[in-house]
């Protein structure tokens, strides 16, 4: 398969105080790590094209490193994540589709135990191109109070002939989570789901 070529990475990280209610004890911290990389599939049709998630891992594994490192580098601390990729305009929805393994299998490896299927979005677009990325619990789908959204992108990414991967985490739920539903608390942790 062929080698990855990386042009830019990036990591940005939010800290939410309130969101107009009461302070909670700890700000929220949500993050986001971003490879823009050559797609090696653009501008044609390949039939093959699965091996390259194995050539992805190590990348997916780098993201996820420096994402835990810039949210505090606690592994513990992380209840929330998600994953995505824009795909440039010379690709196809499908490369985007590479992501799935070696993002999502590197976050919850260097979680630890976590359970729960890891969110996921992709579409093709241009440079600039915004996308929003789910975010559920680690180790429970159903928690509704971790029921969120991180929007990615940047201003020069994915050129026609790239793809920007991407991979969220959270430090908790939404500031002001009160809609009910399967509380965090409750988890059984026996099948990523509740």
């Amino acid at each position: 398969m062929p080698e990855i070529a990386i042009r830019k990475l990036a990591v940005v990280v939010e800290t939410i105080f309130h969101e107009g209610g009461p302070a909670p004890a700890a700000p929220l911290k949500r993050g986001a790590a971003l490879a823009v990389i050559a797609n090696p599939f653009a501008g044609r049709y390949v039939a093959e094209i699965a091996g390259f998630m194995e050539d992805l891992k190590p990348l997916g594994l780098s993201l996820a490193t420096q994402l835990l490192d810039a949210l505090g580098g606690d592994p513990k601390a992380i209840e929330g994540y998600g994953k995505g990729a824009i795909v440039g305009a010379a690709g196809e929805l499908e490369h985007g589709a590479l992501w799935h393994a070696p993002g999502g299998y590197a976050m919850r490896e260097i979680l630890g135990d976590a359970k729960a299927i890891v969110a996921s979005t992709k579409k093709v677009g241009g440079p600039g191109t915004r996308l929003d990325i789910p975010v559920t619990h680690i180790n429970a789908s159903y928690v509704r109070s971790h029921f969120d959204a991180f929007e990615v992108g940047l201003t020069d990414a994915p050129k026609a002939d790239e793809l920007l991967f991407a991979l969220v985490m959270t430090t908790g739920s939404r500031i002001h989570a009160r809609v009910g539903g399967l509380q965090a608390s409750e988890i059984k942790g026996e099948d990523g789901l509740r």
